[in-house]
């Protein structure tokens, strides 16, 4: 375990080392790309520090990073879909993979989407949305708007803030972000339940006024009267069988 901590360590070191690098940008692309899949250093640690050398450039390098991140998400989708599990399992612990399929299963494509934007492993969702052969346009669009959102709100942290933002960004933004899924899903819910409840009301209402009108706007037939005979009329005379 310390040698991997120790591992981990020299590749953050590593990959924000980069930021001073002439073929940064390409850099920034490959770590995003690669991290989609299997690398383990988010490329958020290289975005920040090339957003601090040049706040100028800071949502150039977000896009890069948006696009390297969605291709690779593409590639970890291509190794789920054609490696199947023996290949899912040997690069992820079982229980991961597991636990994506019940989530995936659970909420569908919000899955990839939710896992995108928090510090929710995005890399084992992409190659679970494979395993799964889930439709592919829909996770490209659910990888494109979450890891966009997330990259662009650290450059955007970054462009007005400054190293003021740093910090911020990288003790606190994993959280902020699950506050804000965390909102979002209870919108939906509160949203989704209100709407049962109007239904329900509805219902209870159309139940209470004897049934409902018929659509040409004419008064619904009277309720039949003792012993399977019509209701007399209103003037009290009882209409025949057949007129």
């Amino acid at each position: 375990m310390d040698s991997f901590r120790a591992a981990v360590t020299w590749l953050y070191t590593w990959t924000k080392s980069l930021a001073a690098m002439p073929w940064a940008p390409w850099g920034l692309f490959a770590i995003a790309f690669a991290e989609s899949s299997f690398f383990p250093v988010p490329p958020d640690v290289l975005l920040i520090a090339m957003a601090l050398a040049q706040p100028k450039l800071a949502f150039w390098y977000a896009l890069i990073c948006s696009v390297g991140s969605v291709l690779g998400g593409c590639l970890g989708y291509a190794i789920g879909y054609y490696g199947g599990r023996p290949l899912a399992v040997r690069l992820f612990k079982p229980h991961r993979i597991a636990s994506a399929e019940q989530l995936y299963a659970k909420y569908d494509i919000w899955a990839v989407a939710v896992a995108g934007f928090t510090p929710v492993p995005y890399k084992v969702f992409t190659i679970t949305t494979g395993l799964l052969r889930a439709g592919f346009w829909r996770f490209v669009a659910a990888s494109a708007a979450s890891r966009s959102a997330r990259f662009f709100l650290v450059s955007t942290l970054i462009y007005f803030f400054g190293a003021q933002a740093q910090e911020l960004i990288e003790k606190r933004l994993d959280v902020a972000a699950l506050v804000l899924v965390a909102l979002g899903v209870g919108g939906f819910v509160a949203v989704k339940y209100l709407g049962r409840r109007r239904s329900a009301a509805g219902s209870a209402e159309v139940g209470a006024g004897g049934g409902a009108v018929p659509e040409d706007g004419s008064p619904p037939a009277p309720p039949a009267g003792p012993g399977g005979g019509s209701a007399p009329a209103p003037d009290g005379s009882r209409r025949a069988h057949g007129s």
